[in-house]
């Protein structure tokens, strides 16, 4: 049996699919499974033991685009697929869904778009409480495959050897091999998930007074390189004499801060990709969440491992489609204390 897996754009929304991947190779253990995913996420699933081969989909703009998809759906087409899930539901995968020809195609309903799949599935509402792995667990509903659970069925990312070694390296070449860890990730794509500058600076400078020992290191996204930078220079500003427990070592790829949060005492972090990249992790793990619920977006895994949010509690506002903050303040972020998520780290590092 040939199997298409289709999961394309956001780093988190792929890690929330790698449940799936272990749940069809369980129900068929011979089958030949391909992942579609695009170039950002393609390391979430790049050594996923559940899958046969990944096809990393382009992010090309206009005719380019146009001339790579119709060349991909003929690459699609000639591999006879017998079935084809489409776990995004967007234009562009529900296209390619319907143009790999296989037979049988699970997808969404979405007006405009039923009809490229022969399965039909009702989208949970986006922003209800219900886990993002059980909405896409939907899906499997179809081919009769039981419902999920974190412990059963965790995300999961395999370390790269080679990057956790490079990241033991400059560790150790910094000094950092025997110092506690703490890593903070101070991004995310969606401008409505960041946490206000000033508050990260602010745990950082707590965390460090509290441990002098402690080594905090302050990530944040490729394109947003120049604001760790700046939150981890205003923190040891803000330490003075005590402004070696915010080193700066350089910026990770994916797979190297996975193996950076694997090395970490906690890991804390707005609602983005590198928290469930942390989460195939059993680091513990502090959760700032603004405008999303604890029920759709916590870390997907065993509860043994620690995992706390940290939010701003029910607001009238809370959830949001974050495209405009209603009372304009962002409250659901400016809300949420330094002081909460330095007492949240604790109790992770008593864990």
């Amino acid at each position: 049996m040939k199997i298409l897996v289709a999961r394309l754009r956001l780093i988190g929304d792929v890690v929330f699919t790698t449940p799936l991947l272990r749940a069809l190779r369980r129900r068929h253990p011979d089958a030949e499974i391909t992942y579609l995913v695009e170039a950002a996420a393609a390391p979430v699933v790049r050594r996923n033991p559940h899958i046969s081969e990944l096809i990393v989909v382009p992010r090309s703009r206009g005719l380019a685009r146009v001339r790579g998809d119709l060349q991909l759906a003929r690459q699609l087409r000639a591999r006879r697929f017998d079935l084809a899930i489409d776990l995004h539901g967007g234009p562009r995968s529900a296209w390619l869904t319907w143009a790999s020809g296989a037979p049988r195609r699970i997808g969404y309903t979405i007006t405009g778009r039923s009809w490229m799949y022969t399965d039909v599935v009702q989208r949970a509402p986006d922003l209800g409480p219900r886990h993002s792995v059980a909405n896409q667990w939907d899906l499997l509903e179809p081919l009769g495959i039981a419902p999920p659970t974190p412990d059963a069925d965790p995300v999961e990312m395999i370390a790269d050897g080679d990057a956790a070694a490079r990241v033991e390296h400059r560790l150790t070449a910094a000094g950092l091999a025997s110092h506690p860890l703490v890593v903070v990730h101070v991004s995310a794509g969606n401008p409505f998930r960041r946490w206000p500058a000033e508050s990260f600076e602010s745990a950082v400078e707590q965390l460090v007074r509290r441990d002098p020992e402690r080594r905090v290191l302050v990530t944040s996204g490729p394109s947003e390189a120049g604001a760790a930078r700046r939150i981890a220079a205003g923190a040891r500003a803000r330490l003075g004499a005590l402004g070696a427990g915010v080193p700066d070592i350089g910026e990770f790829d994916l797979d190297e801060l996975r193996s950076l949060v694997a090395r970490a005492a906690v890991y804390i972090g707005g609602d983005s990709g590198p928290l469930h990249i942390a989460a195939t992790t059993t680091t513990p793990i502090v959760a700032l969440l603004g405008p999303t619920l604890a029920e759709r977006s916590m870390p997907w895994r065993p509860a043994a491992c620690f995992a706390e949010a940290v939010d701003a509690g029910p607001l009238p506002c809370r959830p949001c489609s974050q495209r405009v903050c209603a009372p304009g303040d962002f409250r659901c972020l400016t809300g949420i204390m330094p002081e909460r998520v330095v007492a949240a780290v604790e109790r992770a590092m008593q864990r």
